[in-house]
């Protein structure tokens, strides 16, 4: 029923900005200083694999270095913290990298996305083809863009896609507003009972903030 959502392709940055195995620690900081990111894929350098994803370095993984910078871990940290402490002697990417990486392919919806980074707590994925070969970056400001949709744009697919096909006109009269997004159906309908289900319809149109209901069933015949 529903037309078809945006995906990562629609939203994402084509240019991105990568770092092979051997880049140096300092490098790394300079060019997400310069580019203005939260972390970098790493790209394999061989000529087997040469553009695939195989790892991702993000500002969390430097910052081991200044953590344990003055500190003198005593054994059970150096146990529990292992792998932190050995970032914080990373000089490489090769060292500092989580991998495999976290990715995501170009035609999966940003919802399934925003899934992915909420479940994982980051903020970038790398967007990779079927290889995994990079094809760009996407962000979380990439998937809020969907929230920057035309009030009237949002109404128009709500009145096409979910009202039309719940509430035929020759039975209801819904009317619909957006007003920054918050959609507002009100009228009266024929079977109260599609009432949660129009809403729940409406919360999946992109764009879509929030939702009032305020439908009503058919008004009652005055009594003879």
């Amino acid at each position: 029923m529903h037309g078809t959502p945006h995906i990562v392709s629609d939203v994402m940055t084509h240019t991105v900005v990568s770092i092979g195995r051997s880049a140096d620690f300092k490098e790394i900081v300079q060019l997400m200083e310069r580019w203005k990111v939260s972390a970098l894929p790493v790209l394999e350098g061989n000529a087997e694999g040469e553009g695939r994803v195989v790892g991702v370095v993000s500002e969390a993984d430097l910052l081991y270095k200044e953590e344990f910078r003055d500190a003198d871990p005593d054994g059970y940290t150096q146990l529990r913290r292992f792998s932190d402490l050995a970032k914080a002697g990373a000089v490489t990417a090769e060292e500092l990298m989580t991998s495999p990486a976290l990715t995501v392919h170009a035609n999966a919806t940003l919802a399934q996305a925003a899934r992915t980074m909420a479940h994982a707590r980051v903020k970038r994925l790398p967007v990779v083809d079927d290889t995994g070969r990079l094809e760009g970056v996407v962000s979380r400001g990439d998937l809020l863009k969907v929230f920057l949709r035309d009030d009237e744009e949002v109404a128009e697919e709500v009145r096409r896609e979910v009202v039309s096909y719940l509430f035929p006109a020759a039975y209801s009269r819904v009317r619909v507003q957006v007003k920054d997004g918050v959609v507002t159906l009100a009228g009266r309908v024929r079977d109260t009972s599609l009432v949660p289900v129009a809403a729940r319809l409406v919360r999946a149109v992109e764009g879509v903030v929030d939702v009032e209901c305020e439908l009503a069933g058919p008004a009652r015949r005055p009594e003879q």
